[in-house]
């Protein structure tokens, strides 16, 4: 049977790696944000993103660097990579959208759609499946959704101003930006050549409904490694898949 979606799925994608990554600090002292290794893996951050990209029919891949950018570009000359990988960094800062819009100008297929992700999720879904979601609603831009974990303990009351119940780490009642993306082939000229598309694009787009949100399927894996404590949550979390898989 044929896939109706086939010819709108991505082979190719932007991955955002320019980050400074600050708050990961002494991590990101010699090196980039994503290539800090994810503990009990031996693999940077990078490398389970272009293997999950490769896994889901991925290609050819722009990455765009910054901060500390050849030591990145000399672990991707020197890995065993699953795709095609072009490096490019930006002459001058141009803002998230110029810099997104510079690094798509690098990709194979201008008239293809692309997917993107920013170089600091750590993540498994199926593409696959955003990329059809993408097309049933025949969007410029879809945003993945992720309803993170709350860091604190919530208290629930009621209304006499009881305590009721301690809940630890409980779901966000908000979906937020997951930091992975599907767009057409349209959609590179809609950025701005400098500044933040999600001030200026994303805006634009959702008022005349052509902004999607894709919700990243419950139980899918989804983390963005910004802290130290991240790194550490990300590897008992892997650990944990491990003796139940």
């Amino acid at each position: 049977m044929t896939d109706p979606h086939a010819h709108a799925r991505p082979t190719q994608a932007v991955v955002l790696a320019g980050g400074q990554g600050t708050r990961l600090r002494p991590y990101t002292d010699d090196r980039p944000k994503p290539m800090v290794e994810i503990p009990g893996t031996g693999v940077p951050i990078i490398g389970h993103q272009l293997a999950w990209l490769a896994e889901e029919g991925v290609t050819d891949a722009v990455i765009s660097c910054g901060h500390l950018a050849e030591v990145l570009q000399e672990w991707l000359e020197s890995a065993d990579l699953p795709l095609r990988v072009t490096t490019v960094v930006e002459k001058e800062p141009l803002g998230r959208g110029g810099g997104l819009k510079y690094a798509a100008g690098h990709l194979p297929h201008g008239d293809r759609p692309w997917y993107a992700t920013n170089g600091d999720i750590w993540t498994r879904f199926s593409l696959r499946e955003m990329a059809a979601f993408h097309a049933e609603r025949d969007a410029t831009a879809t945003l993945a959704l992720a309803r993170p974990r709350i860091p604190w303990g919530a208290v629930e009351t009621d209304r006499f101003g009881h305590i009721t119940d301690f809940i630890e780490a409980p779901p966000s009642p908000f979906l937020i930006n997951a930091g992975v993306y599907v767009f057409s082939s349209e959609f590179t000229a809609l950025l701005p050549d400098r500044g933040d598309h999600e001030r200026t694009t994303f805006p634009g787009l959702a008022r005349t409904q052509r902004l999607a949100g894709f919700p990243i399927p419950q139980g899918a894996y989804w983390r963005a490694i910004d802290t130290a404590k991240d790194l550490t949550e990300a590897s008992k979390e892997l650990a944990a898949t491990r003796t139940t898989g």
